[in-house]
Protein backbone atom coordinates (compact mmCIF):
# COMPACT_ATOMS: atom_id res chain seq x y z
CA UNK A 1 0.00 0.00 0.00
CA UNK A 2 1.35 3.60 -0.70
CA UNK A 3 0.63 6.09 1.01
CA UNK A 4 1.33 9.93 -1.12
CA UNK A 5 1.92 12.50 1.64
CA UNK A 6 2.72 15.36 -0.64
CA UNK A 7 -1.05 15.51 -2.52
CA UNK A 8 -1.11 19.00 -4.47
CA UNK A 9 2.52 20.24 -3.50
CA UNK A 10 2.17 19.67 0.25
CA UNK A 11 2.32 17.75 2.90
CA UNK A 12 1.89 17.59 6.75
CA UNK A 13 4.94 20.38 7.08
CA UNK A 14 3.82 22.44 4.90
CA UNK A 15 4.67 23.13 1.19
CA UNK A 16 7.07 20.85 -1.21
CA UNK A 17 10.39 21.95 -2.04
CA UNK A 18 10.38 24.14 -5.04
CA UNK A 19 11.95 20.80 -7.03
CA UNK A 20 8.71 19.73 -6.83
CA UNK A 21 10.82 16.64 -4.69
CA UNK A 22 8.19 14.43 -2.46
CA UNK A 23 8.22 11.49 -0.39
CA UNK A 24 6.06 8.80 -0.38
CA UNK A 25 5.49 5.90 2.55
CA UNK A 26 5.09 2.28 1.89
CA UNK A 27 3.63 -0.23 4.06
CA UNK A 28 7.16 -1.60 4.66
CA UNK A 29 8.19 1.47 6.07
CA UNK A 30 10.95 2.13 3.28
CA UNK A 31 10.59 6.07 2.10
CA UNK A 32 10.72 6.73 -1.45
CA UNK A 33 11.92 9.68 -2.59
CA UNK A 34 10.74 11.22 -5.69
CA UNK A 35 10.69 14.12 -8.50
CA UNK A 36 8.52 15.21 -11.13
CA UNK A 37 9.40 12.77 -14.16
CA UNK A 38 11.93 10.21 -12.17
CA UNK A 39 11.30 6.98 -10.70
CA UNK A 40 11.33 6.44 -7.10
CA UNK A 41 14.22 5.71 -5.32
CA UNK A 42 14.53 3.44 -2.37
CA UNK A 43 15.92 5.27 0.66
CA UNK A 44 19.37 3.92 0.71
CA UNK A 45 20.08 5.42 -3.31
CA UNK A 46 18.68 8.52 -2.32
CA UNK A 47 21.25 8.89 0.71
CA UNK A 48 24.03 8.08 -1.61
CA UNK A 49 23.14 10.68 -3.66
CA UNK A 50 22.37 12.95 -1.01
CA UNK A 51 25.68 12.02 -0.01
CA UNK A 52 27.53 13.13 -3.56
CA UNK A 53 25.95 16.33 -3.21
CA UNK A 54 26.76 17.11 -0.02
CA UNK A 55 30.34 16.98 -1.02
CA UNK A 56 29.52 19.58 -2.93
CA UNK A 57 27.96 21.87 -0.76
CA UNK A 58 31.43 21.22 2.19
CA UNK A 59 33.59 22.36 -0.93
CA UNK A 60 31.71 25.97 -1.32
CA UNK A 61 32.96 27.43 2.33
CA UNK A 62 36.02 25.47 1.70
CA UNK A 63 37.25 27.47 -1.62
CA UNK A 64 36.22 30.69 0.41
CA UNK A 65 39.67 29.18 2.55
CA UNK A 66 41.39 28.01 -0.44
CA UNK A 67 40.95 24.79 0.20
CA UNK A 68 40.16 21.85 -2.00
CA UNK A 69 37.72 19.06 -0.31
CA UNK A 70 41.37 16.42 -0.71
CA UNK A 71 43.30 18.83 0.72
CA UNK A 72 40.63 18.96 4.12
CA UNK A 73 40.61 15.62 4.03
CA UNK A 74 44.33 15.19 4.29
CA UNK A 75 44.40 17.90 7.35
CA UNK A 76 41.33 15.82 9.20
CA UNK A 77 43.08 12.93 9.30
CA UNK A 78 46.61 14.47 10.14
CA UNK A 79 44.81 16.04 12.99
CA UNK A 80 44.39 12.32 14.35
CA UNK A 81 48.28 11.89 14.05
CA UNK A 82 51.09 12.04 11.91
CA UNK A 83 51.03 9.85 8.92
CA UNK A 84 53.07 8.06 5.74
CA UNK A 85 52.35 9.30 2.36
CA UNK A 86 51.19 5.96 2.12
CA UNK A 87 48.83 5.48 4.71
CA UNK A 88 47.26 8.83 3.92
CA UNK A 89 47.05 8.01 -0.46
CA UNK A 90 44.76 4.44 1.02
CA UNK A 91 42.85 6.92 3.36
CA UNK A 92 42.11 8.86 0.18
CA UNK A 93 41.78 6.42 -2.27
CA UNK A 94 44.26 7.96 -4.24
CA UNK A 95 47.20 6.88 -6.28
CA UNK A 96 50.59 7.42 -4.45
CA UNK A 97 51.60 10.31 -6.96
CA UNK A 98 48.53 12.18 -6.69
CA UNK A 99 49.08 12.26 -3.12
CA UNK A 100 52.92 13.34 -3.45
CA UNK A 101 51.43 16.24 -5.45
CA UNK A 102 48.63 17.33 -2.38
CA UNK A 103 51.43 16.76 0.15
CA UNK A 104 53.63 19.15 -1.94
CA UNK A 105 51.18 21.68 -1.70
CA UNK A 106 50.11 21.51 1.42
CA UNK A 107 54.15 21.72 2.76
CA UNK A 108 54.64 24.44 0.41
CA UNK A 109 51.48 26.99 2.16
CA UNK A 110 52.85 25.89 5.31
CA UNK A 111 50.15 23.68 6.79
CA UNK A 112 52.55 20.35 6.57
CA UNK A 113 55.58 19.42 7.50
CA UNK A 114 57.59 16.60 6.77
CA UNK A 115 59.54 14.19 9.58
CA UNK A 116 61.95 11.42 8.99
CA UNK A 117 60.09 8.05 10.90
CA UNK A 118 62.42 8.13 14.07
CA UNK A 119 61.43 4.79 13.83
CA UNK A 120 62.45 3.64 10.31
CA UNK A 121 65.07 6.73 8.61
CA UNK A 122 63.99 5.44 5.25
CA UNK A 123 60.22 6.34 5.51
CA UNK A 124 58.31 10.23 5.99
CA UNK A 125 55.85 11.08 8.32
CA UNK A 126 53.60 14.09 7.60
CA UNK A 127 52.15 16.48 10.58
CA UNK A 128 50.12 19.50 10.51
CA UNK A 129 52.00 22.84 11.53
CA UNK A 130 50.50 25.30 13.69
CA UNK A 131 49.35 27.12 10.29
CA UNK A 132 48.08 23.42 9.57
CA UNK A 133 45.37 23.35 12.71
CA UNK A 134 44.60 27.08 12.61
CA UNK A 135 43.62 26.68 8.80
CA UNK A 136 41.34 23.28 9.85
CA UNK A 137 39.97 25.14 12.61
CA UNK A 138 38.80 28.22 10.22
CA UNK A 139 37.70 25.44 8.09
CA UNK A 140 35.52 23.24 9.80
CA UNK A 141 33.96 26.09 11.83
CA UNK A 142 33.00 27.03 7.89
CA UNK A 143 31.72 24.00 6.55
CA UNK A 144 30.00 23.54 10.07
CA UNK A 145 28.18 26.68 9.47
CA UNK A 146 27.09 25.57 5.95
CA UNK A 147 26.28 22.66 6.98
CA UNK A 148 23.60 24.37 9.93
CA UNK A 149 22.60 26.68 7.57
CA UNK A 150 21.17 23.81 5.00
CA UNK A 151 19.71 21.85 8.07
CA UNK A 152 17.79 24.41 8.88
CA UNK A 153 16.01 23.99 5.86
CA UNK A 154 14.28 20.84 6.92
CA UNK A 155 12.66 19.63 10.59
CA UNK A 156 10.76 23.59 11.21
CA UNK A 157 14.42 24.73 10.99
CA UNK A 158 16.27 23.23 13.22
CA UNK A 159 19.23 21.33 11.85
CA UNK A 160 19.94 19.59 15.20
CA UNK A 161 18.73 15.95 13.95
CA UNK A 162 20.70 16.17 10.91
CA UNK A 163 23.76 17.27 12.17
CA UNK A 164 24.04 14.86 14.99
CA UNK A 165 22.97 11.64 12.36
CA UNK A 166 25.65 12.91 10.27
CA UNK A 167 28.27 12.79 12.61
CA UNK A 168 26.99 9.21 13.82
CA UNK A 169 28.31 8.27 10.33
CA UNK A 170 32.15 9.88 11.61
CA UNK A 171 31.44 7.54 14.21
CA UNK A 172 30.40 4.49 12.20
CA UNK A 173 33.29 4.99 9.37
CA UNK A 174 35.87 4.90 12.89
CA UNK A 175 34.46 1.72 13.95
CA UNK A 176 34.38 0.44 10.21
CA UNK A 177 38.08 0.90 10.21
CA UNK A 178 38.86 0.21 13.62
CA UNK A 179 37.17 -3.33 11.86
CA UNK A 180 38.95 -3.44 8.87
CA UNK A 181 36.09 -2.39 6.76
CA UNK A 182 36.62 0.84 5.80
Amino acid sequence: MEVDICPEATDAHGPVPADGGCQRWFDTLTIVTTSPGSHPLPREIAAARAAAKLARQITIPLTEHELSLSQYRVLVFLDEGGAAPSDLAERLSVTRPSITALMDGLTERGLVERHRDPDDGRRVVHHLTESGREILEVADRAVADRLVRLGAHVNAGDATPLIENLSRFGDAIRAARAAGDA
